[in-house]
């Protein structure tokens, strides 16, 4: 069992910047996916970033993602940040940590394939 506790959301004017965190605990972190999932209002929810479990080194991003979004893995702490700049409206959603073990690359991107899920932290970029 994976308990998972996201922190840092709030509100920021476009441009700015937000940090969140996931905590994980319950089970061998290194083993674990970690990824960062958003839903906004009446939209599905989309993918984010992840990092692989079991020593993955490299950082999956959306498309829309890359350039502004950082993930970053914490092995030590059991965390993974999200590092969010140059925020955007249509970045305003719920964002959600998930974890899981066994997942390949091509399926990275696929919510189905997370066991575990935090309660969501919610991001608002708003003037």
């Amino acid at each position: 069992q994976v308990q998972l506790v996201e922190s840092g959301g709030g509100s920021v004017q476009p441009g700015g910047s937000l940090r969140l965190s996931c905590v994980a605990s319950g089970s061998a972190f290194r083993s674990l996916t970690i990824a960062w999932f958003r839903q906004a209002p009446g939209e599905e929810r989309k993918f984010v970033a992840a990092f692989r479990g079991s020593g993955g080194n490299t950082a999956h991003y959306a498309d829309s993602m890359k350039g502004r979004f950082t993930i970053s893995r914490y092995n030590a702490r059991n965390t993974v940040d999200l590092q969010m700049d140059s925020l955007k409206p249509e970045d305003t959603a719920v964002y959600f940590c998930a974890a899981g073990t066994g997942i390949i690359l091509s399926s990275l991107r696929s919510g189905a394939r997370y066991a575990y899920w935090g309660q969501g932290t919610q991001v608002t970029v708003s003037s």
